[in-house]
């Protein structure tokens, strides 16, 4: 299996989720590099302008859509075929807690992210006796550089709902990331594991 510190020595791959043909060329490219892909995260994402849905323009609703959702079903299309064929592979798709109960002032997000969880729970089943293992992973708040993309009143809001009463760090979506990317995790497959500091209620 191919590890970070490998990854970092080889060549750098351009790629913008939004593009198939990008997916298509990164893949080979990896595959060429390294002999076999075998982990895919897809953990690209916007936020989108934080606003009721009635202000949204068409624009709007889909500049989230294409990275957040798109993204990950041509990421998935992109990694099947050769995880299938040597029977290995571990997909992990960040969603958001947001896409189970929906955050107001981010329609496009809950419904991108909503969206991951159920093409994360189809995309499962397809390949269930294959040797691939998809998953997804719903935190709440997570301290990165995308909250520079919603308001102040919306970080507020999320942080509010949060009964731990702090933002989650990205080395805590990592280790839980790590597991699902390995070996130990081997009898769960298309499951939804939340990281919400306490405000997931299902």
């Amino acid at each position: 299996m191919c590890l970070a510190a490998d990854i970092a020595e080889g060549a750098d791959v351009h790629l913008d989720v939004r593009d198939p043909d990008d997916w298509e060329d990164a893949v080979r490219a990896v595959i060429r590099e390294h002999g076999s892909l075998d982990i895919l995260v897809n953990n690209a994402g916007i936020a989108g302008r934080s606003a009721p849905n009635w202000e949204l323009t068409p624009e709007d609703w889909r500049q989230v859509l294409d990275v957040d959702l798109s993204g990950v079903f041509y990421g998935c299309r992109a990694v099947l075929p050769s995880m299938r064929e040597q029977r290995w592979g571990r997909i992990v798709n960040i969603a958001s807690i947001a896409g189970k109960e929906g955050n107001p002032n981010a329609v496009p997000y809950s419904a991108a992210k909503a969206g991951v969880i159920g093409l994360t729970k189809a995309i499962a089943k397809e390949v269930v006796m294959d040797g691939v293992i998809v998953n997804c992973v719903t935190p709440a708040v997570i301290e990165t550089e995308i909250l520079k993309q919603v308001s102040e009143e919306h970080r507020r809001y999320m942080l509010a709902k949060i009964p731990m009463g702090r933002m989650g760090q990205p080395e805590e979506v990592a280790a839980l990331v790590a597991w699902l990317s390995s070996d130990e995790c081997s009898f769960s497959t298309g499951a939804v594991f939340d990281l919400s500091g306490g405000r997931a209620t299902y």
